[in-house]
């Protein structure tokens, strides 16, 4: 069960409240990342309007106040994420799963942040074509196999950090849909080989890109519009060897579901990772994975710690969860499904998405948003009064002049 009454001291709403106006003196703002702005300051405040439960059996009353339910926000995941977890446990085979890194050298860093919208969506059909590539070769496993893909974009530290987690089934369907072929018990495939191919996939359509005139060659990547120096870096990223990961695989499909409920939803940083905000500093807590995993602190100006976060608000409509396979929604009733029937496993029972949004909360969260916490009497639910509406400190841009800057971007949704 959750515990409403611990939240983290500190949330990124309230270094975007305190700083945000002294980031924008100085930094241009894209739509998408004014958007994130606006709703982030206003979420859970009276900007958004809410509503008070009252109890008439003990007194109880709270008031509450409405989310964002932006994808960026950390408050606003925990609902989402449940009910995609429920919609795909339904997708869930009895089989062995692995967890695949697939990680983009630094050096493309720059032409990235330029062209997101282009660039990451290269990274998932690279990423996807090498994996049903090579599980489909007959030297290696001879199936079609079903991936889930993550994109995360951040490292522990903020920094821009571009990668992909995918989730990918330790077995496959035959050619001709007659068998299940299952794979190794502890191996997938190698990575050397996965990484000499994801390689060479993502350059030879980057370079497409580039040859169509399809990416955006400005600021500081202007440089690139010169043929040689874009061929230069081509060159630099075919010499180093490109970075898959394969973890070994998960013990069983309740681990797999735990993995998800971890990575699907998770946003730049957590609330709970922020330990102090103070004279214009942030310090958060990150892992060292280069130092034997030890957690440690790092304190960061407001203005960098705010241009860190915006660095990976993802573009507009832009999908980071993505299935190929047999877990692609084309094959859902028909591959998969042959699957269930190969490997003798009952058609999943319907997911908790049929309740209504009370009784989700209770399956999901372990209470029940409509009972007093105290007396589990039914709450009475009114809409704010305009007295109770006034909360201090909630304006959604404390500058005034920069305020018609975020509305520009939050309309343009």
């Amino acid at each position: 069960m959750i515990d409403l009454s611990k939240r983290p001291p500190w949330e990124v709403a309230d270094v975007l409240r305190s700083h945000s106006s002294e980031y924008l003196a100085l930094h241009n703002v894209s739509p998408e990342q004014a958007l994130v702005l606006r709703r982030l300051m206003a979420c859970r405040t009276a900007a958004l309007g809410g509503h008070r439960d009252s109890c008439s059996g003990c007194g109880f009353a709270r008031i509450s106040y409405n989310s964002c339910r932006d994808r960026h926000c950390p408050k606003c995941q925990a609902g989402k994420r449940a009910q995609w977890l429920d919609q795909r446990l339904a997708r869930l085979l009895p089989v062995p799963y692995f967890h695949v890194v697939f990680t983009l050298p630094d050096t493309l860093n720059p032409l990235i942040l330029h062209n997101a919208r282009q660039l990451y969506g290269l990274l998932f059909e690279a990423a996807s074509a090498t994996l049903l590539t090579l599980g489909a070769d007959p030297k290696r496993l001879g199936a079609q196999i079903g991936v889930t893909a993550i994109l995360h974009t951040w490292g522990q530290n903020l920094l821009f950090h571009p990668h992909l987690h995918c989730v990918v089934t330790g077995g496959g369907l035959s050619r001709d849909g007659q068998r299940w072929i299952p794979g190794r018990s502890r191996y997938f495939l190698p990575v050397k080989v996965l990484g000499q191919l994801f390689r060479g996939k993502f350059l030879a359509a980057l370079k497409d890109l580039y040859c169509s005139g399809k990416l955006s060659l400005t600021g500081n990547i202007f440089p690139l519009q010169n043929g040689k120096t874009f061929q230069k870096l081509l060159d630099v990223c075919y010499r180093r060897p490109w970075i898959v990961y394969a973890k070994r695989p998960f013990g069983s499909v309740e681990q797999v579901f735990r993995y998800l409920g971890r990575y699907t939803h998770r946003v730049a940083i957590s609330n709970s990772r922020i330990t102090e905000l103070a004279e214009g500093q942030v310090t958060f807590t990150w892992k060292d994975y280069a130092d034997e995993q030890r957690r440690k602190n790092m304190t960061l100006k407001a203005e960098e710690f705010i241009r860190r976060f915006l660095m990976h608000v993802l573009p507009k409509g832009f999908v980071r969860i993505r299935h190929y396979g047999l877990l692609a929604s084309i094959n859902v009733k028909s591959k998969l499904a042959r699957c269930r029937d190969l490997l003798r496993i009952p058609s999943p029972s319907k997911p908790v998405l049929s309740l209504n949004w009370a009784d989700q909360i209770l399956a999901w969260f372990g209470f029940h948003p409509l009972r007093c916490p105290h007396c589990s009497q039914e709450l009475k639910r009114m809409p704010l009064t305009p007295s109770e509406k006034t909360q201090v400190g909630t304006s959604c841009c404390p500058v005034p002049q920069y305020q018609n800057r975020l509305n520009r971007g939050f309309n343009s949704s």
